[in-house]
């Protein structure tokens, strides 16, 4: 008699529910497995083996970019850990595995069949029966008729989408374009625009601006076609620049998975390009990914190949140093940590007059941001709690998203200092930023903090913030 086939239910092992999991999504979203494939640059047969369980993903950012592709709002990446029990949890899933329901495996394709038609799916924090938050793909079409929480949708954004799938804007047709259609050169044009949506970022926040980027990141792929010589050049050089901020966007909103996708390519087109400090800057900026998404593996190491491709003593070599210091907190390595941001410091007059127009934001108060993010991984949340509220308090007027972001991390930090009725406060001004902005990194922290204050919930001011945030969640029927 012939072998029974491999028949999967959810009932069954951690990598049998991720199997399982995996392949009921892609029929919800109408994809073949080839389809999937080809869209994640992935083979065929190793995503045949994650299917049929017969082999477990190894490598969190493959898990990352499929769960993106397929808008499962972390569900897959929460399956994953739970067969790798020793993987630290990422700030991509709200909660570690342990506290998040399997009700947020149904929440997440009920989701996901609301949106198979619609490219403007968004990810939403939302309350589980069980009081774990996840973040999960809903159609923003649901949310205009009120299928979630209005807090939900203000925090979030349905105006706009607030996540665009990545590959289904490269996929989209476009009109032929010619430079004869701008009333300057095509190239100053893309460029007044990405200035425009840089200076919007922090005071409007990601949703805003993603969608018009992927599509200039199209656009200025047309007009190349047709271009040749130093134009083409600098086309190339914009379009890489482009995907640098997708990527950054797609961090600020909290998915990693795209995030990811965007710097790679921006890292493969800036070797096209040739500009020696861009392709330094993009890998400073693989590194802070990593920090973001707590990548005990790769941070430090990334950040010191960005310091070993950056011109010796110069500013890229002292922002990718900063972001190795926080590398070395998430080690815990206090010292080697501390060591480098002492390092940064002592350089910042030497650096300041680098021509490079990269990472011209490093100065005092962006090393105190990280210094206090360190302390904070470190345990020292009283020291760290004083540092963001300095640096707090010395950010320029515009930085909107940032502030909320800092914030954000001050009241964690107070939480854990044991300084609760502070942290809520701290907390409820965070949130209406999140409102505003739709900045997933903020709200990531802010479910951290709605966890940690737990044990004063019945406080006045700890149970004002937790109701307000409750009311900006989604919430599972």
């Amino acid at each position: 008699m012939g072998q029974q086939p491999n028949v999967l239910t959810p009932e069954q092992s951690p990598l049998h529910r991720f199997g399982y999991t995996l392949r009921e999504l892609r029929k919800v979203r109408g994809m073949s497995l080839r389809e999937l494939a080809a869209k994640s640059f992935m083979s065929h047969s190793k995503l045949q083996k994650w299917e049929n369980a017969s082999r477990p993903p190894k490598n969190r950012a493959e898990v990352e970019l499929i769960d993106s592709l397929l808008r499962a709002g972390g569900v897959l990446v929460d399956l994953w850990e739970r067969i790798n029990p020793g993987v630290s949890a990422r700030a991509a899933v709200s909660v570690p595995a342990p506290h998040v329901s399997e009700a947020s495996i149904g929440l997440a394709t009920a989701g996901i069949e609301r949106a198979a038609s619609d490219h403007e799916g968004i990810f939403v924090p939302a309350r589980l029966r069980d009081g774990s938050v996840v973040f999960v793909a809903l159609d923003r079409r649901d949310l205009l008729r009120g299928g979630v929480g209005i807090g939900a949708a203000a925090a979030f954004g349905t105006g706009t989408p607030a996540v665009a799938d990545p590959k289904v804007v490269q996929g989209l047709k476009q009109p032929p374009r010619m430079a004869a259609a701008y009333s300057g050169t095509p190239i100053e044009h893309f460029r007044q625009a990405r200035r425009l949506l840089i200076d919007n970022d922090n005071l409007l926040g990601p949703r805003h601006a993603i969608t018009a980027v992927l599509e200039h990141i199209e656009t200025i792929k047309s007009l190349r076609q047709d271009t040749k010589g130093a134009d083409r050049h600098d086309l190339m050089e914009l379009q890489t620049q482009y995907a640098e901020f997708a990527s950054w966007l797609y961090q600020d909103m909290g998915n990693f998975g795209s995030a990811e996708f965007w710097l790679d390519r921006a890292f493969q087109w800036s070797h096209t390009v040739g500009d020696g400090d861009l392709t330094s800057y993009i890998m400073a900026r693989k590194a802070q990914l990593a920090g973001d998404m707590r990548d005990l593996v790769d941070v430090v190491d990334l950040a010191e190949a960005a310091q070993q491709m950056a011109r010796p003593r110069s500013r890229l070599a002292a922002v990718a140093r900063t972001y190795e210091s926080y590398g070395h907190a998430l080690r815990g390595e206090p010292s080697d940590s501390e060591r480098a941001i002492d390092d940064v410091r002592n350089s910042l007059d030497r650096v300041s007059s680098d021509a490079t127009p990269w990472g011209v934001w490093l100065n005092e108060q962006y090393l105190d941001v990280h210094r206090a993010q360190g302390l904070e991984v470190l345990g020292k949340r009283a020291q760290a709690a004083e540092v963001f509220t300095r640096a707090i308090e010395a950010l320029p007027a515009g930085y909107h998203r940032d502030r909320g972001v800092y914030l954000a991390r001050a009241a964690v930090a107070h939480a854990g200092a044991g300084s609760p009725e502070e942290a809520a406060a701290v907390g409820l001004q965070s949130l209406a930023i999140a409102r505003d902005t739709g900045s997933g990194r903020i709200m990531r922290e802010l479910v951290n903090l709605d966890k940690t204050l737990v044990p004063w919930q019945r406080q006045p001011e700890v149970s004002a913030f937790r109701e307000n945030f409750d009311a900006a969640l989604a919430h599972e029927s």
